[in-house]
């Protein structure tokens, strides 16, 4: 009895240490989020340098009028791109786990060749709908040429997609890493040159060069990893059909989004001007792009090791709880940071036309907390593969944002923006959180909701200082507000993790 009540208790350790890797442990989960956060935080430092040179030598109108390529490109982009670049991910993942090298080649060859088509395609419609575009989103001038331009820029974007597929399947997370690095050192070293020599006029052919280089740099490493045989057979072409079918409504919502993105910035054009569109996006870029660092090891690390789950209920449970949990203790005290410093980041680092932005900017971070409790649970639906399900949460979220976009800033102008993308965000966490706990019995754990009560009380608090007070009383409130976020945040993470011992051990203590 003894013997075998031993055994029952080995087997039981074995299933929770299972359970636990399958889940990612918090270490694992700290270590990647903070890894890739971090990579994030010194792009970010990088990208600030050449959003300080377009302010120079831009303007917020030139800034605008980037944010509206930008916008159209990544439409051009979702509309054509196939879904390859979450498609294709199962598969791949899934011979990389199993070992079969053989079916791993083949299936980037299939994966290389509709990279292939979605890049043809990507071209042809860019350049078709380009003077449709002009009508659409100007009121002057005549641009349908700098629309037709990017359309070589989307199909580098296409054939470069598609190799990074290669590289996220087969877990070359330090190589990602620096592609991303490289990615945001090209665009300094590239754009600000051109904005120089001529201008506004630099914007497209800097957009080009930006996708060439991040083209060059991946495919340098993916060819490493596997060579360059591209065979076109039928047999390739029928494969790759099952990738498409899977990423088919991907594309669809990306597209939706794109459009969304691409009508807020047309409707603040016609209905402000260009410099409303770069304001919009400078604060848009500040809060939800840059506060995105937390969220970029996501799509990298936290969705193969979901996806690999996906039929667990409780792994998968244990696993989206875990990343929200990581997730919100690493982004709450920056919050609060960027709520505080913002009155004097805005200035420093674009000039004193963008002054508006502060206000947008703080109602905005409101908005963060609630996306990084929703999207662990948003992966559920693509890592269980249901796209349509995916395609009509994604319609839902970008039809509430582009109503509140619209009336936010009929009513309140640039700061009705920012109230509208909290709107926006407390409304899809409300709806993918009812469907994912109806049709994927994901349940939160109340540590979560206390995690979330104290920080999102917190993030409240800083932002009614920011409204009622200023000077020195508001600075050593805001700073106050910061040091309790972080605090409690190492205290968590401290009892959750071998943090404490780690920093012990690295600085001898």
């Amino acid at each position: 009895m003894v013997f075998y009540a031993k055994m029952c208790n080995f087997a039981a350790d074995l299933r929770k240490r299972m359970k636990e890797e399958a889940g990612g442990s918090y270490n694992h989960v700290l270590k990647y989020t903070s890894v890739f956060g971090g990579v994030q935080g010194l792009i970010i430092l990088i990208s600030l340098v050449r959003n300080k040179a377009m302010a120079l030598l831009l303007g917020a109108s030139g800034m605008g009028f980037n944010a509206l390529l930008l916008s159209v490109q990544s439409f051009a982009s979702q509309c054509t791109n196939l879904g390859i670049s979450f498609g294709a991910v199962p598969k791949l993942s899934e011979l990389y786990e199993q070992g079969q090298h053989e079916k791993m080649e083949y299936y980037v060859q299939v994966v290389r060749l509709w990279s292939c088509i979605a890049a043809m395609l990507g071209f042809l419609f860019c350049v078709t709908i380009s003077p449709l575009l002009n009508t659409m989103t100007f009121t002057w001038g005549n641009h349908t040429l700098h629309y037709a331009l990017l359309a070589v820029s989307v199909s580098m974007s296409a054939v470069c997609a598609g190799e990074l597929v290669v590289l996220k399947s087969t877990r070359r997370l330090g190589v990602l890493a620096r592609l991303q690095v490289y990615t945001a050192l090209s665009s300094v070293l590239l754009s600000i040159p051109l904005f120089f020599l001529w201008g506004v006029s630099g914007i497209v052919p800097s957009i080009i060069l930006m996708a060439a280089c991040s083209l060059l740099t991946t495919i340098y490493y993916s060819f490493r990893c596997f060579p360059y045989r591209l065979r076109f057979s039928r047999q390739q072409l029928s494969d790759g059909f099952s990738i498409v079918r899977l990423g088919l409504s991907f594309v669809m919502a990306a597209a939706i989004g794109s459009a969304s993105e691409m009508f807020i910035r047309s409707f603040l054009n016609v209905e402000g001007n260009l410099d409303a569109v770069g304001l919009y996006n400078t604060g848009y870029m500040l809060t939800i792009t840059y506060a995105g660092m937390v969220f970029s090891s996501m799509e990298t690390d936290f969705f193969p090791r979901l996806s690999a789950v996906s039929k667990d209920i409780p792994t998968t449970n244990l696993t989206v709880n875990r990343q929200m949990e990581v997730s919100l203790l690493l982004l709450s005290p920056m919050l609060v940071g960027m709520l505080m410093v913002l009155p004097v980041l805005v200035p420093m680092l674009f000039t004193q036309d963008f002054m508006p932005v502060v206000q947008m900017g703080q109602i905005a971070v409101i908005a963060m907390y609630f996306k990084v409790m929703t999207m662990p649970v948003a992966y559920i639906t693509l890592a269980r593969s249901r796209s349509l399900s995916y395609l009509l949460l994604e319609s839902a979220y970008f039809m509430v944002l582009v109503a509140s976009i619209v009336v936010g800033f009929n009513c309140w102008g640039i700061w009705g923006t920012g109230v509208a993308i909290v709107v926006a965000h407390v409304a899809e966490w409300l709806i993918v959180w009812g469907y994912a706990y109806w049709q994927y019995q994901y349940r939160c754990t109340w540590a979560i909701a206390r995690y979330v009560a104290v920080q999102l009380t917190v993030g409240l608090l800083a932002f009614a200082v920011s409204l009622a007070s200023d000077g020195l009383n508001y600075w050593i409130a805001e700073a106050a507000l910061v040091l309790a976020s972080t605090a409690y945040s190492l205290y968590i993470l401290r009892q959750k993790t071998h943090l404490w011992q780690k920093l012990c051990q690295r600085f001898r203590i």
